[in-house]
């Protein structure tokens, strides 16, 4: 008897379903807005040939990064052909690769663009079983993340580019939170999630030669109430994302084409000014109205990334420039510990992660430059895949999926 009970829980054991793999990595710089996934057991070491577990072509060129939730992995890419472009978005299967959907959201004319720029570079944001794909000027769509069904589009925000689009969006309490700087009269703006209806729009409203900027939206809590931190050209200014109302600005003169996300920790705004010449701020996030003169903790002005956005490890942040130059600074104080440069040919354009108790610095070429937080500088590891791409990675439990120009790429045994 009890032979015939074993067998027959082999029996039936051999007929549930393989184990789903699950991650989530939702948009921009993942989970927790700041690039860490510290929980996961990552690869230190791999090549073109080695350490990968799979690798599909996608068609098109895309800047965005992938964004990960349950067994799915998303992009978003832009597909020309003549003098016309296709925006689109696709689901692949996190354990092989395998294409699940794909869904064009906008079909226009493929307008000019900066060389280094793509028509898909904002990263999509997962939210409770949709897929949020931001076109910049182009438009604004929600998906159903299971099939790829177009639940609303969104394209009456209208303003003339510079360079293209690069902003991500976020999501904050039913509202999908971004900006607008484009050549003239910047604003960011917020839509319903539910509907795509621009809820509320606010103008910038302030005083710079060149308007255009290309950042992501930074959602943080300060004294209980949320705060929607967004750097512009100029000035990083606070929202209310409830209603667009601004809370606080601090003001850069002519910072323009500001690039990376900021970073909140331990009550301080960490922001670059972008061009022409890069300058780190660390800002105390709990003032109200213009703050430039009375808010400023420390600032840094060499080797600040004009691109990438910086990432904080316990009580150091760390920051490479477009060149490949690593800063690592007490983020309270700004003491400087060490500046060393980063191997490889090709600029710095990703963000870094950290993951595994590691952090990861992409390059344009492909390298990836593997380093032990610390108050000195350690370097693990150099791997090269060989192939070209500025997106920055996505993390999941053991490794992770990235975008070249040409391939999803997943890193992992």
């Amino acid at each position: 008897m009890k032979y015939r009970l074993f067998v027959l829980f082999l029996a039936c054991f051999s007929f549930l379903p393989a184990r789903i793999e699950a991650a989530s990595w939702p948009g921009f710089r993942g989970p927790t807005a700041d690039g860490h996934a510290p929980a996961t057991k990552v690869p230190l070491f791999w090549s073109a040939t080695s350490g990968i577990r799979w690798k599909v072509p996608v068609a098109g060129k895309a800047w965005s990064s992938p964004v990960v939730e349950g067994d799915r992995v998303f992009v978003t890419t832009g597909v020309i052909t003549g003098e016309m472009m296709s925006l689109e978005a696709r689901a692949y299967q996190l354990s092989d690769g395998k294409e699940v959907w794909k869904q064009t959201v906008f079909e226009k004319p493929a307008g000019g663009i900066h060389q280094k720029n793509s028509h898909a570079s904002p990263t999509p944001v997962l939210s409770d079983g949709r897929l949020y794909v931001h076109f910049g000027h182009d438009g604004t769509a929600a998906l159903d993340a299971t099939d790829g069904t177009i639940l609303w589009t969104q394209a009456s925000l209208t303003y003339s580019p510079v360079h293209g689009n690069g902003g991500s969006p976020v999501v904050h309490q039913g509202r999908l939170i971004f900006s607008c700087d484009g050549e003239k009269d910047p604003f960011v703006a917020a839509l319903d999630t539910a509907s795509g209806k621009v809820l509320w729009k606010t103008p910038r409203a302030v005083e710079v030669s060149r308007t255009f900027s290309f950042s992501t939206p930074l959602i943080i809590e300060v004294d209980g109430l949320a705060q929607a931190v967004i750097p512009g050209s100029g000035a990083v200014v606070a929202y209310d994302p409830n209603d667009g109302r601004e809370i606080w600005r601090f003001r850069y003169a002519e910072g323009y084409s500001v690039v990376p996300q900021p970073l909140y920790h331990d009550g301080m705004i960490y922001v670059c000014s972008g061009f022409n010449r890069a300058i780190l701020f660390a800002i105390k996030a709990d003032g109200r109205g213009d703050v430039t003169d009375t808010h400023l903790v420390w600032s840094d002005d060499k080797a600040v990334p004009k691109e990438s956005s910086p990432i904080i490890v316990d009580d150091l942040i760390y920051l490479n420039d477009d060149k490949g130059i690593l800063s690592c600074f007490v983020a309270a104080t700004g003491e400087e510990l060490y500046r060393e440069r980063l191997e490889g040919q090709g600029g710095y354009s990703a963000s870094p992660v950290y993951a595994g108790g590691h952090l990861f610095f992409h390059n344009g070429s492909g390298i990836t430059t593997v380093i032990k937080p610390g108050r000195s500088f350690s370097k693990v590891a150099e791997n090269s895949l060989g192939e070209p791409g500025l997106s920055s990675f996505a993390v999941v439990p053991d490794g992770f999926i990235m975008r070249s120009e040409d391939h999803l790429i997943r890193i992992g045994e």
